[in-house]
């Protein structure tokens, strides 16, 4: 009897210690996923290296940015304003030489080639647009280099609206000392450099 016993506890003995390094087997894999596991976030740990590429992607980008918007060429002049469209009013030559429609952001100017990108500025307020028409005529022997599209010039004047696009609405018709910021130059007819008589 007690020879069985002992058999059966020996038995049983071995079955424990195969239970228990079964278990430290599962354990070991259970530690080895967990080291896996805590790995992970190492590998994440080289998101934040895309993401700082990412942002020195998105800086060059604003920097190229604002290299396209620099003014290529800058200065300062007197300008009137008119809009040709046609009708014959006010002196109206007829459609903008681009032929492009007449619209706000047109400006004529007696040089620079036609399509030509420009920003104007005056009294705090600045506008950008386009070299659509020719002129001033003789006006641009006395120094008046660009002519604005109504709307623009009345903006520029004094941020408010004209009520009619044939006049201003202000006994102004000249802004001295307007700034001009030639941002692209146009692929039409015309000369780059400083605005010419026309």
């Amino acid at each position: 009897m007690q020879k069985r016993a002992l058999t059966l506890s020996v038995a049983g003995s071995a079955t424990l210690v195969a239970a228990l390094t079964a278990g430290l087997v599962a354990n070991s894999h259970d530690v080895s996923q967990a080291t896996d596991a805590a790995g992970a976030p190492k590998k994440a740990a080289v998101a934040p290296k895309a993401g700082a590429s990412a942002a020195k992607k998105q800086e060059a980008g604003a920097k190229k940015q604002v290299a396209r918007t620099k003014a290529l060429l800058s200065g300062s002049t007197t300008a009137s304003y008119f809009w040709d469209d046609g009708s014959g009013i006010n002196g109206d030559t007829g459609a903008p030489a681009s032929g492009r429609a007449m619209q706000k952001g047109l400006f004529a100017s007696p040089s620079w080639p036609l399509g030509t990108k420009v920003k104007v500025s005056a009294n705090g307020r600045s506008i950008t647009g386009f070299v659509g028409d020719r002129g001033p005529g003789s006006p641009s022997h006395r120094g008046v280099m660009l002519d604005l599209d109504t709307y623009t010039f009345r903006y520029l004047l004094d941020g408010k609206t004209p009520k009619s696009k044939y006049n201003a609405g202000s006994s102004e018709g000249h802004i001295k000392g307007l700034k001009w910021e030639v941002l692209e130059w146009g692929k039409g007819a015309g000369k780059k450099g400083n605005p010419q008589p026309l």
